[in-house]
C-alpha cells in the first residue's frame, strides 16, 4: 500500500487472529534473536506486504475458518514470495484458502497431545523426535493438505498436524509451538525463522536502546520532557533511555504519594540518580493521594484516581519546571509495557481486563504527548535494556511492582493507617523471600491486606478481631500467564510467624494458589 511505513530489516510481522498467545509468539521470536511485530488480521494484506516483512506468522485464534463473520485471509499473502508460517488458526486458515480441507470432525485436542512426526528430516522437525509432547488447542481439524505440500506430522485424531511447502516457503502445524509446553515448540520456530526464511538471528537488545535513541530525538526534538518515576524497573529503564536520548531535556519526577512499600522512596532518590545522573524533583503529594481515595473501595475507580492524580501532579511539576529557563515541557515519559497495553484492550480482539495507570486510566484532558519506549516490550527484555544501559541490580532485577502501588493491595478503602499496616507486613514478606535466597526464582509476590475482612484469632489468650494477609507468590516470564509459586512450607512457615507477630491488627496469613488465567497477579 502506497506510503505504508516500511518494517526494519528482517522483521517477522505476527497478524493477530484474536488470540493472547499472538503476544507470545513475537516474544518467542525476538528470542531467537529475530525482531517481531504484532499486526491485526484486518490489515489489508496489501498494507501487510508493503511493510516488507522478512517473514509472516499467522497466529492461532477462536474462531472456525467456515464460520460466518470468521477472520480471512487474501490468498494473496500467500502467493507474495514471503515465508509464511500458521499455527493453530493459522495454520487451519491456510490450509483452508489454499485449497485444503478443514472441518469440524469431532477431533478435539485441547492441553498436552502426542506428536508423530512422519518426515522427521522436514524443514520444521529436523533434529526434533518422530514423538514428541505438543499443546493443543482446537475444535476443528485438517483432514487433507492443500496440493503442493507435504504433510509431515499427524495425532492419533489429526491426520494432518503439519505441513510444509519449501518451494513457496510456507509451513503450518496445528499445535502451538510457542508456549512451553510443546517441548520442542521453540527449535520449530527457529527452524522456520533461520532455515525456512533463512532470516540471520542478529536483533539483539542494543539494537532496541539503538532504535528508541533515535526514535525519541526525533519525536521530542529540542523541547524537554519530564518522566515519573515509580521505583519500579519499568519507569527506570524509560527514563534511562530517554536520558541517553536527550540528555539535560529531561526531568525526572518522582511522586511520594504514600502508596509506595517501605523504603522505595529513599531507594529511588540515591540509586537511580547515581546510575544516571538525571535531574530528579521529588513531590509530595501523600495527603492530595489520600484525600482523593477516601471512601473510595472499588478497584478500577481507584485506579483511575490514582492515574488522573499523577498527571495532575505532573501538570504541577511542569508549571514549577516551566519556571525556570528553558525550552516547554511537552512530552511525558511512560514505562508502558506490551502486556499493560494487552490488559487494558489495545491488543487485536482483546477485553479490557483492567485499567492500567499508565494505559486505559488516564484522563482524556491530558496536556502532555506521550512517549512510551518500552511500549512494544515485555518484561525480561525491559530487564536486559537496563543491564545494558548500567543501570544497578538493585533495580533491574527488582520484582515487578504496580504503578498504582499499594492502593490496588489493599481490598477496600485505602487509608494511612492500613497502608502503614500494609508496608510492615510487605516488608517482612521481602525480607524473608530475599533470605531464603527465592529473589530470583519468584517473579512477583503481591502481598495483599483484606481490609474490609476480619476474622476471629487467640493472641496473648486472648480473643482478636484482625485482617487477613494474603500471600501472592508466582512465577511468570512475561506476565501474559502465570502460576502461583511453590515456596518452601518452612520459610511460608517464617513469613506468617513473623507477620502475625509483629504486625498490630493482623492475625491470620494466607497463600493465594490461583493461576492466571483465572486470577490476575493483582487481586485489583
Amino acid at each position: 500500500m502506497p506510503g505504508s511505513p516500511a518494517a526494519a530489516p528482517d522483521t517477522v510481522l505476527v497478524v493477530d487472529f484474536g488470540a493472547q498467545y499472538a503476544q507470545l509468539i513475537a516474544r518467542r521470536v525476538r528470542e531467537a534473536r529475530v525482531y517481531s511485530e504484532i499486526v491485526p488480521s484486518t490489515m489489508p494484506v496489501a498494507e501487510i506486504l508493503a511493510k516488507n516483512p522478512a517473514a509472516i506468522i499467522l497466529s492461532g485464534g477462536p474462531s472456525s475458518v467456515y464460520a460466518e463473520g470468521a477472520p480471512r485471509l487474501d490468498r494473496a499473502l500467500f502467493e507474495a514470495g514471503v515465508p509464511v508460517f500458521g499455527m493453530c488458526y493459522g495454520f487451519q486458515l491456510m490450509a483452508a484458502t489454499l485449497g485444503g480441507t478443514v472441518d469440524n470432525n469431532g477431533a478435539r485436542e485441547y492441553g498436552r497431545t502426542e506428536l508423530h512426526v512422519s518426515k522427521v528430516s522436514s524443514t520444521l522437525f529436523e533434529g526434533t523426535p518422530a514423538e514428541q509432547p505438543v499443546w493443543m488447542s482446537h475444535g476443528d481439524a485438517c483432514s487433507a493438505a492443500p496440493e503442493g505440500f507435504s504433510v509431515t506430522a499427524s495425532t492419533d485424531l489429526v491426520p494432518v498436524a503439519a505441513f510444509e511447502n519449501d518451494e513457496k516457503k510456507l509451513y503450518g502445524v496445528q499445535h502451538h509451538p510457542e508456549v512451553m509446553h510443546s517441548t520442542y515448540g521453540q527449535q520449530v520456530l527457529e527452524h522456520f525463522l533461520y532455515r525456512g526464511a533463512g532470516i540471520k538471528p542478529t536483533w539483539t537488545t542494543g539494537n532496541v536502546i539503538e532504535e528508541q535513541v533515535a526514535a525519541i530525538r526525533a519525536q521530542v526534538g529540542d523541547k524537554r520532557a519530564i518522566c515519573g518515576l515509580s521505583g519500579g524497573v519499568d519507569s527506570a529503564v524509560a527514563a534511562a533511555l530517554v536520558q541517553k536520548a536527550i540528555g539535560s531535556q529531561l526531568t525526572c519526577v518522582y511522586v511520594d504519594h504514600g502508596l509506595m512499600r517501605k523504603g522505595e522512596t529513599e531507594q529511588v532518590e540515591k540509586d537511580f540518580v547515581a546510575a544516571t545522573g538525571a535531574n530528579l524533583k521529588v513531590v509530595d503529594a501523600e495527603e492530595r493521594f489520600l484525600n482523593a481515595l477516601a471512601g473510595v473501595s472499588d478497584p478500577e475507580e481507584k485506579r483511575k484516581i490514582i492515574g488522573r492524580e499523577f498527571i495532575r501532579v505532573f501538570e504541577q511539576a511542569q508549571l514549577e519546571i516551566l519556571q525556570e529557563d528553558g525550552p516547554e515541557v511537552a512530552f511525558l515519559v511512560q514505562g508502558t509495557l506490551y502486556p499493560d497495553v494487552v490488559e487494558s484492550g489495545g491488543g487485536t480482539g482483546t477485553a479490557n481486563i483492567k485499567s492500567h495507570h499508565n494505559v486505559g486510566g488516564l484522563p482524556d484532558d491530558i496536556e502532555f504527548e506521550l512517549v512510551e519506549p518500552l511500549r512494544q516490550l515485555f518484561k525480561d527484555e525491559v530487564r536486559m535494556v537496563g543491564q545494558e544501559l548500567g543501570l544497578p541490580a538493585e533495580i533491574v532485577q527488582r520484582q515487578p511492582f504496580p504503578g498504582p502501588g499499594l492502593g490496588i493491595r489493599i481490598v477496600g478503602e485505602v487509608t494511612k493507617d492500613r497502608l502503614d499496616l500494609l508496608r510492615e507486613a510487605d516488608a517482612i514478606a521481602r525480607e524473608e523471600l530475599t533470605a531464603a535466597g527465592l529473589d530470583t526464582e519468584i517473579w512477583q509476590c503481591p502481598v495483599v491486606l483484606l481490609a474490609d475482612v476480619r476474622s476471629v484469632g487467640v493472641q496473648g489468650d486472648g480473643r482478636t478481631y484482625g485482617h487477613p494477609i494474603v500471600l501472592r507468590p508466582v512465577s511468570s516470564e512475561d506476565a501474559m500467564t502465570a502460576d502461583w509459586t511453590r515456596m518452601p512450607y518452612d520459610v511460608l512457615a517464617k513469613i506468617s510467624t513473623r507477620i502475625t507477630n509483629e504486625v498490630a491488627d493482623v492475625n491470620r496469613v494466607v497463600l493465594d494458589v490461583t493461576s492466571k488465567p483465572p486470577g490476575t497477579i493483582e487481586w485489583e
